[in-house]
C-alpha cells in the first residue's frame, strides 16, 4: 500500500465554512489550548514545588494531568492548522499516529485512575499498612505501567492497520480516531478482536476494579467515624467524577464504531468538544478546588 495516501480531514464534523469562521475558530480554540496547558500545568507546578504534595495520591493526579496535556497536544496543533489551511488534509501515516497517541494516553487515564483508587483504598482501608505497601517503588511501577502497556498495544493495532487496503479517503471527525476503521475495504476480523482486547484490557477490567475498590471504601467508611467519611469523601469523589466523565466518553466512542450506531450530528459536535475543551479543563478544576491541600497552595498562589 502507498504510504502517501492523503485523508480528508473535515473540522468539527462537517462542513465548516472555512472562509468565514476560519480565523474565528483558531483564536477560539488557541485560548482554549492555552488555557488547558496553563491550568494543568499550575497544578503540576504546585505539586512539584511543595514537598507535602510529594505523596502517591498527589504524584498520581500529577500523572493525570500531565496525561491531559499530552492528549491535547495530540490533538490540537493539527486541529489548529487545519483552521488556517485551505483544505483540511492529513496523511494516512500521519493520521495512524495520532490515532495511536489518542488511544495511549486515553487509556492510560484508565489505569493511572486505578492507580488512584488503589492508592485510596489502602490509605483508608488499610492505614497502618500504607507506608510498606505504597512505596517509591510500587507508585514508579504503576506510573511505568500504566503508559508502556496502552502504548505497547495500541502500537501494534495501528501497525495492524497500516497494512490494510484503503477504500474511502474522508474522515468526518476533528481528529483521527477508530472511525479509520471505516475506511477499510474490508473489515479485519484480527483488528476488530485484537481492538476488543485492548478495550477490555485497558477500560474494562481497570473500571471493574475502581468500582470494586469504591465499594470496598464505602463499607469502611459505612463503619467508621465521621471524620474517616469525610477523608474518603474529599479524596475519593474527585476520582469518580473523572472517572464517570472518561467512562462516558469511551463508551460513546465504542457504540459509534463498534456498534455502529449513527448519533445526531449535533450530538457528535457536543461530544467532540466535550473531549477537546471540557475533558482537558475539567482536570484541574476538580483537583484544584476539590482536594484540600492543592486547593490551599492554589489559593495562596493566587491571592
Amino acid at each position: 500500500m502507498e504510504q502517501d495516501l492523503n485523508v480528508t480531514y473535515l473540522i468539527l464534523g462537517g462542513h465548516m465554512e472555512v472562509d468565514k469562521y476560519r480565523h474565528f475558530y483558531f483564536i477560539t480554540f488557541l485560548i482554549v489550548y492555552i488555557l488547558i496547558i496553563c491550568s494543568n500545568s499550575m497544578i503540576l507546578y504546585l505539586i512539584w514545588k511543595h514537598p507535602n504534595l510529594h505523596e502517591p495520591m498527589y504524584i498520581f493526579i500529577a500523572a493525570l494531568l500531565l496525561n491531559s496535556v499530552l492528549l491535547s497536544t495530540s490533538i490540537y496543533p493539527k486541529l489548529l492548522m487545519d483552521f488556517l489551511s485551505e483544505k483540511q488534509m492529513i496523511s494516512y501515516d500521519a493520521c495512524l499516529v495520532q490515532f495511536s497517541f489518542f488511544y495511549s494516553l486515553g487509556y492510560s487515564e484508565f489505569l493511572l485512575l486505578a492507580a488512584m483508587a488503589y492508592d485510596r483504598y489502602v490509605s483508608i482501608c488499610k492505614p497502618l499498612q500504607y507506608p510498606t505497601i505504597m512505596r517509591k517503588t510500587t507508585v514508579g511501577s504503576f506510573l511505568i505501567l500504566a503508559w508502556i502497556l496502552p502504548a505497547c498495544q495500541v502500537v501494534t493495532l495501528a501497525t495492524m492497520c497500516a497494512n490494510q487496503k484503503l477504500c474511502s479517503f474522508t474522515l468526518t471527525v476533528i481528529f483521527c480516531k477508530n472511525t479509520i476503521y471505516k475506511l477499510f475495504c474490508v473489515a479485519s476480523r484480527a483488528i476488530s478482536v485484537f481492538g476488543a482486547f485492548i478495550l477490555v484490557n485497558a477500560v474494562v477490567f481497570p473500571v471493574v476494579f475502581i468500582i470494586f475498590t469504591y465499594i470496598r471504601i464505602l463499607v469502611i467508611c459505612y463503619h467508621s467515624c465521621g471524620e474517616v467519611r469525610k477523608k474518603a469523601a474529599q479524596t475519593c469523589l474527585p476520582h469518580l467524577l473523572v472517572l464517570i466523565n472518561y467512562f462516558c466518553l469511551f463508551a460513546y466512542d465504542v457504540i459509534t464504531v463498534r456498534l455502529e450506531y449513527d448519533f445526531p450530528q449535533i450530538a457528535r459536535f457536543i461530544m467532540a468538544l466535550q473531549l477537546v475543551l471540557y475533558n482537558p479543563l475539567l482536570n484541574p478544576l476538580v483537583y484544584g478546588l476539590k482536594m484540600k491541600e492543592i486547593y490551599k497552595h492554589l489559593k495562596s498562589l493566587i491571592c
